[in-house]
């Protein structure tokens, strides 16, 4: 209104109501309560539909750290270009995250204060692979990997209560070598990523043991998997996944004790074998994918240090099932 406007309403003795400021979002109405990977998270939102993608994201994760909620705001407006936009371009500005499609898609994290927000166009918000993979999962993980564990690239399966960490580049067979061992009935907790606790003196991991992951070549290992329909990805090839509750053959926690951190080396023809790894590589191949404030980083540094007490070994190898017993025999007898 104008000044004018404004005096005439007065004059008139009209009830003027305040309005929000012209940049400011409407009020986030529906809010939801979710704990991925065990850890509280308040989402809001002006959209119930975010809701129910969050809800298919993160529903089956039961509460196991009693932490403050991370606060996660989605604001959906409306309009936006029907075409899938390129990934966000993602930058870290401590203690800002920000991750950048358009002026009309981005999200920003202040990893001080435990916040995320988000703003996304209508048709951005219904790409549900785009949603998920670049905004919705990433919104509370940055704080989860900044606060609370040390993210590592490992695939993590337990037998007897003893847990064993399987680290890889992409493509070393990570998930193949989870998924055989849990039908061999090991209990699965990841496949792909797995998140040491900083915090207390035991060797305790949590992972995704709801989902499995796999390269559309993993059907040459596993008959099974030829029925199973190929899921497009937002980044990367597509993948064939599996949620675990549909796999009765399967058990699965959300949590493991690590005693064996294995790297692994597949290459057919290769001598099978299972060797000493180096402490000092596997040292420098777990940082250089950490990020976070120098105190944030120190306090991972430290949980790594822990972690890396647990026995280091390289798996040589080319047969999956050999791989399989082999690690059967090493927690079994320990070397």
């Amino acid at each position: 209104m104008t000044i004018e406007e404004i005096e005439c309403a007065y004059d008139a003795t009209k009830p003027l109501e305040f309005v929000r400021n012209e940049f400011e979002v409407p009020e986030l109405t529906h809010s939801a309560l979710f704990y991925p990977l065990g850890f509280p998270t308040d989402l809001r939102t002006n959209r119930p539909e975010i809701l129910a993608q969050a809800h298919d994201l993160w529903s089956s994760f039961e509460k196991h750290f009693d932490t403050e909620p991370i606060q996660v705001s989605v604001y959906v407006q409306d309009g936006g270009s029907a075409e899938c936009p390129p990934p966000p371009v993602t930058r870290i500005m401590l203690p800002l995250l920000t991750w950048i499609v358009d002026a009309n898609n981005y999200g920003i994290a202040n990893l001080e204060r435990c916040t995320t927000q988000i703003v996304l166009s209508d048709q951005v918000a219904q790409n549900r692979q785009y949603l998920r993979y670049f905004l919705l999962a990433p919104s509370p993980l940055c704080h989860i990997v900044t606060r609370y564990v040390t993210a590592i690239h490992a695939g993590c399966v337990a037998r007897n209560g003893r847990g064993v960490l399987l680290c890889g580049d992409s493509g070393a067979g990570k998930s193949s070598l989870s998924y055989a061992c849990a039908r061999a009935g090991w209990t699965f907790v990841s496949d792909d990523a797995s998140f040491f606790l900083n915090n207390g003196t035991k060797r305790l991991v949590t992972g995704n043991c709801y989902q499995i992951r796999f390269r559309s070549t993993a059907r040459t290992l596993f008959p099974e998997l030829e029925e199973i329909e190929i899921t497009p990805r937002a980044a990367g090839k597509p993948s064939i996944e599996l949620a675990t509750a549909l796999l009765p053959q399967i058990t699965s926690a959300q949590t493991a004790q690590v005693d064996f951190l294995v790297f692994l080396n597949r290459r057919a023809g290769y001598r099978s074998e299972l060797v000493p790894y180096r402490k000092d590589v596997a040292r420098h191949a777990i940082r250089q994918r950490l990020y976070g404030s120098v105190e944030s980083l120190a306090m991972q540094y430290l949980a790594l240090e822990r972690l890396l007490k647990a026995d280091l070994f390289e798996l040589r190898y080319s047969d999956l099932d050999w791989a399989v017993d082999r690690l059967e025999t090493l927690v079994r007898e320990g070397r």
